[in-house]
């Protein structure tokens, strides 16, 4: 019999990286959005460069912070929710185990299994491991999809940061005249790299993750941009 090996399983699909993905790729796209939009509302409201770098830098380290403690606490809510249900759990089975032993059985046969064989199934979990069963089963909790509250907040900031220095750079390096279009130019290719990259490590797809990123990032920093020239100044 073939020897079951659940790291080459896993390495034909992606689930396993749900939890840090969806907080790198948020970070990522939040920091080049934010940063962008933000810098090219300043630009279109002003003929200097050093506003446009100092909102940049500013929104730079901000947003890093507010996406990381964000993360952090959100998902420290999840962990919380998740741990509670545990206890929950816990006590039920000492309370009332065949109550709980039923409700194991009745999810097997709502999931296709006869009756007498979902009892069966029901008992050996439980024999095994009638917590773990009950977490997994009725909970819905597992390795994969369990909240990692610091996992979440240092992908989450880091890719803020990493997302964020791309516009930041353009609004410092490339010429003034006509900042606001550059910005939005290499904004949207910065997006759909992203969308690419994401979609090829989530194994998703690529031209669904460049339409989304594309539509977007057009609406919020074309939004941006008019409110900067509503309010523009002269310097």
């Amino acid at each position: 019999m073939q020897e079951y090996d659940i790291g080459e399983y896993l390495a034909k699909h992606y689930i396993h990286r749900s939890n840090w993905l969806r907080a790198a790729v948020l970070g990522a796209n939040d920091g080049i959005l934010s940063i962008s939009s933000l810098a090219i509302g300043v630009a279109a409201a002003s003929g200097l460069r050093e506003p446009v770098i100092l909102a940049s830098v500013a929104g730079l380290v901000g947003g890093a912070l507010s996406m990381a403690a964000g993360e952090y606490v959100s998902v420290s809510s999840q962990t919380d929710v998740e741990k509670a249900d545990i206890e929950r759990e816990k006590q039920e089975l000492i309370d009332m185990p065949k109550i709980e032993l039923q409700r194991l059985a009745d999810i097997y046969e709502h999931r296709g299994l006869k009756k007498e064989t979902a009892l069966l199934v029901a008992k050996e979990l439980t024999e095994h491991d009638a917590l773990g069963a009950h977490i997994r089963d009725e909970l819905g909790i597992n390795d994969i999809s369990q909240a990692k509250p610091l996992q979440a907040a240092l992908a989450s900031g880091s890719a803020f940061i990493i997302g964020g220095i791309l516009p930041t750079l353009t609004a410092l390096f490339l010429p003034l005249k006509g900042l606001e279009y550059y910005l939005y130019g290499f904004a949207i290719l910065f997006l759909i790299l992203l969308g690419v990259m994401a979609a090829k490590t989530g194994g998703s797809s690529i031209g669904k993750a460049i339409v989304r990123v594309t539509l977007w990032g057009t609406i919020a920093m074309g939004l941006s941009a008019f409110v900067g020239h509503l309010f523009g100044v002269n310097v």
